[in-house]
């Protein structure tokens, strides 16, 4: 499945190989980095896979040897340094794990608001073309985008974090409280918050999908509810919804 925005791209990639390294926050303590390769380029944005998920709307930092008609700055750089926002993530390999990422660029810097908080997500706004900035962006909010309704289905399902190498980290099992295909919120003792990227796998079926953090909450019971979207994939629920 592919997440996007609807917006037409402005100028048609070209297929360069190059290779390109990729800086990528989780949150204020989380942070790693990749070396990959692009699948395509323009001025405005590229596109390149990676072998763990990120969340649309979230910034990061990339660097390039790209050629200078390319740039927008730098252009006598070895390494071209460009901020760019997340566009649309899908998988296209299981074994090992494999996604698509498409970004768009930003600019030489971050806005403010992103040295406050790593976590921010944000949305393109209209062009502003100078030597510094390629895209203005407004904020988006971190809550769960509830686009079809929840299902109070207990199903139970291991729970990961990675660390900076994307080695599996912390883990707990646990049990669904309410999930819809996009979605789901689970009771956990992890102590994670908005904008880290977790691995949900179901105990029983042969489903493993990557969700982002959208919320916690801690209940009256004392333990807290982290609200979850699934990244770059759905949750198969074809066979619960047909015993509802």
């Amino acid at each position: 499945m592919v997440r996007t925005s609807d917006r037409v791209r402005i100028r048609a990639r070209l297929p360069l190989k190059l290779p390109i390294w990729i800086n990528y926050r989780e949150s204020t303590e989380d942070e790693w980095i990749e070396q990959s390769r692009l699948v395509d380029v323009s001025q405005f944005g590229a596109g390149f896979t990676l072998t763990r998920p990120v969340d649309i709307g979230r910034l990061m930092r990339l660097m390039m040897p790209l050629p200078y008609k390319l740039r927008c700055f730098d252009h006598f750089e070895r390494l071209y340094s460009v901020w760019a926002v997340v566009r649309h993530i899908s998988v296209i390999a299981q074994q090992p794990i494999s996604f698509r990422v498409g970004v768009a660029f930003l600019g030489k810097h971050p806005p403010p608001s992103y040295e406050e908080d790593p976590t921010c997500r944000y949305e393109p706004l209209p062009i502003k073309l100078d030597q510094h900035a390629l895209w203005k962006v407004g904020r988006l909010s971190l809550a769960p985008q509830r686009r079809e309704p929840r299902l109070n289905i207990p199903l139970e399902v291991l729970v990961e974090t990675f660390d900076e190498k994307g080695q599996p980290s912390m883990r707990e099992y646990t049990v669904t409280e309410t999930i819809s295909r996009l979605g789901t919120c689970v009771p956990s003792y992890l102590d994670i918050g908005p904008g880290r990227m977790l691995r949900i796998t179901s105990v029983t079926d042969p489903v493993s999908i990557f969700a982002a953090v959208r919320s916690r909450e801690i209940k009256s019971d004392g333990i807290a509810r982290l609200g979850l979207e699934f990244i770059g994939d759905r949750w198969p629920l074809d066979r619960e919804l047909r015993s509802q």
